[in-house]
């Protein structure tokens, strides 16, 4: 599913704090971004639309949560950046990340018991 980089501050206002009304979720979107409140509900219709979140009518008010769950959102994005730009491959995706910043201790223990746990395999 692809979601714009305006949408993507919707959906993480609704994975953080939702499930939300819509003023709630103007007003959680609003605390992050500059947006007026026509802005925010065109995102939130696109979303509907998309099938990225759904509204339910609770105690009489229309409610918005997520029906893409975030983990599977990450994963897909996570997928189509490593096809994209390494030809799917793992190794140049951390290799690029690791020489453009400096990786704690605690980075690389973390990525030699991944690495581990492939071993185990």
């Amino acid at each position: 599913m692809n979601i714009t980089d305006a949408e993507f501050k919707v959906m993480d206002a609704v994975w953080r704090a939702g499930p939300l009304s819509a003023d709630e979720l103007i007003a959680e979107v609003q605390s992050q971004t500059p947006w007026g409140e026509a802005t925010v509900k065109t995102l939130i219709n696109r979303l509907l639309k998309k099938g990225a979140i759904r509204s339910e009518r609770i105690d009489g008010r229309h409610r918005y949560q997520a029906a893409l769950e975030k983990e599977a959102f990450a994963m897909a994005e996570s997928e189509s950046l490593l096809e994209r730009l390494f030809g799917g491959q793992v190794s140049p995706l951390v290799a690029q990340l690791a020489s453009n910043r400096t990786l704690s201790q605690q980075d690389r223990e973390k990525l030699k018991a991944i690495i581990a746990t492939f071993d185990d395999e």
